[in-house]
């Protein structure tokens, strides 16, 4: 073991001992965090428009703050880009992490002194608990990739703009920029595939011990790592490889993917990175959820999807939580976000510790006929599926047809297969029996003759690709989603001819 493995090893082993106090009173954090929280907030406009000296308690501030997505805030946003200070936190951001919103546009969304350590320190912990875990630290001795947004920032009126992972590769530490890689002429490089191709080519002849990135951008850099060495697997390629760090997307709709191109079941830890906070990362690669981090200057908030379109949902804190119930995720943070719908959609599949799962978005699901399929379900039933077939999928998306040329309405899945079934309308057909089984609202207008049963386009190879890069979002943290409402994706794909004949 090398000096660098040494050292990580004992400071590892430091922090995990620090991290248990949050760990083993997880309510007790969460409750000194809202109190902090408000008291800060207390002195901002945006506190004092929504009375902030009136609350003494969590039901207090449930009747002075409204849940509110980024078109809410913007107001307050606007004001700060003026250069106004003490807006919805104390002082100015020190950053705007620039995110590409689906209705929204461009969201800028602040990064405070007070946040910005909370999102290296997770990514850190994330790897220092891995080494815990293995007794090994071994691959900080190899090559790492971290490819990420260009790290190149503006400004405006003292603050930097940028995406969060360009402005988190101005803090990756001494010890590691030597190990790191790409370059930081090759980070900054725009186009999409223009960049993957010069990061193939650095990358290729190195002794590559740690990969991170979204899994569809690990999918794409393997098969061109491949393609160009002429080798079989990733493995024969980077044979000291010891882990994979991704986040972005579930990661086991990609995991059959990525064990044949890899060549081996490697070690993956998925991380819940987002720009309003680091949200969880898992704490054991012998599971697939996430350990919800509960001392990171954030007080979450739960509302029951099934509630949420409702005139007034139930709102609960942590302590009141349940298992297997699927929640829409709100935000109170230090960067001035209050009682946030960051979009996002969770599982509790633990409560000591508290871990979660990523169960979808709240605006992406089809419920064009009061169904409300969220991403979970649509996983679980390709996963079930695509085992009993002995298939692969590479990726998909689900969109409803509410006026078909005959029959009646159903849902339209477009697949792009790596391995397509020998008879599609036989795996149509158990493909909708195991969504039936997941969701009980479908399987009523299944029955009740309201709908007819799911059908599946199968998409052009590196049709999903094709699709994205006429959208000029080809690479980053893009993604098409799981899920929609309405026709727009699903037409675009047979507008642009991606779907077989």
């Amino acid at each position: 073991m090398g000096l660098k493995a040494k050292i990580a090893q004992i400071f590892a082993q430091i922090i995990s001992k620090s991290e248990k106090k949050w760990i083993e009173n997880p309510i007790e954090f969460q409750t000194k965090i809202f109190h902090n929280l408000i008291s800060v907030g207390t002195e901002t406009k945006f506190g004092k428009d929504h009375h902030f000296e009136k609350i003494q308690s969590y039901e207090d501030f449930k009747k002075q703050v409204p849940i509110r997505d980024y078109e809410d805030l913007k107001p307050y946003i606007e004001l700060i880009k003026e250069g106004k200070s003490d807006i919805i936190w104390e002082g100015k951001p020190i950053y705007f992490a620039k995110t590409s919103g689906t209705t929204s546009g461009t969201k800028y969304i602040p990064i405070t002194k007070e946040s910005m350590p909370s999102h290296i320190k997770s990514a850190r912990n994330a790897l220092l608990n891995y080494m815990l875990e293995k007794k090994t630290a071994d691959f900080v001795e190899g090559k790492m990739i971290f490819l990420q947004g260009s790290p190149e920032l503006e400004q405006k009126n003292g603050i930097n703009i940028g995406r969060l992972s360009g402005i988190v590769a101005h803090f990756v530490p001494k010890y590691l920029q030597k190990n790191r890689m790409p370059t930081w002429e090759t980070n900054c490089i725009e186009d999409w595939e223009t960049k993957v191709d010069k990061v193939v080519e650095e990358t290729l002849p190195e002794n590559m011990t740690l990969i991170s990135g979204i899994p569809p951008w690990l999918v794409n850099y393997f098969e061109k790592l491949i393609e160009k060495s002429g080798k079989k697997t990733i493995k024969e390629i980077f044979p000291n490889l010891q882990l994979m760090v991704t986040g972005g997307v579930n990661y086991n709709p990609y995991r059959e993917k990525m064990i044949e191109l890899i060549g081996e079941d490697l070690d993956v830890i998925q991380t819940y990175p987002a720009s309003e906070g680091f949200i969880a990362y898992q704490d054991s690669i012998q599971a697939n959820d996430l350990l919800l981090l509960l001392n990171n200057g954030i007080f979450y908030e739960f509302i029951p999807v099934n509630e949420f379109f409702d005139e007034n949902p139930t709102r609960i804190s942590l302590k009141d939580v349940e298992l297997d119930k699927d929640y829409v995720l709100i935000l109170n943070t230090n960067a001035g976000l209050w009682g946030y719908n960051i979009g996002d959609t969770v599982r509790f599949t633990n409560l000591k510790p508290y871990r979660i799962v990523v169960s979808g978005r709240i605006k992406h699901y089809t419920s064009a006929f009061g169904e409300h399929v969220i991403a979970h379900e649509v996983e679980q039933a390709m996963k079930s599926t695509a085992q009993k077939f002995q298939i692969q999928v590479s990726e998909f998306t689900v969109a409803p047809q509410v006026n078909p040329n005959e029959g009646l309405p159903y849902h339209e899945w477009l697949i792009e297969f790596v391995k397509e079934p020998e008879n599609l309308e036989e795996f149509a057909e158990e493909l909708d029996q195991n969504l039936q089984k997941l969701n009980s609202y479908y399987q009523d207008l299944i029955d009740g003759n309201m709908l007819r049963t799911l059908v599946v386009s199968s998409v052009k190879p590196n049709g999903f690709n094709e699709y994205m890069k006429s959208q000029g979002k080809l690479g980053g943290q893009n993604k098409v989603p799981r899920l929609t409402n309405d026709r727009k994706i699903a037409d675009g794909f047979f507008e642009l001819n991606l779907i077989k004949s």
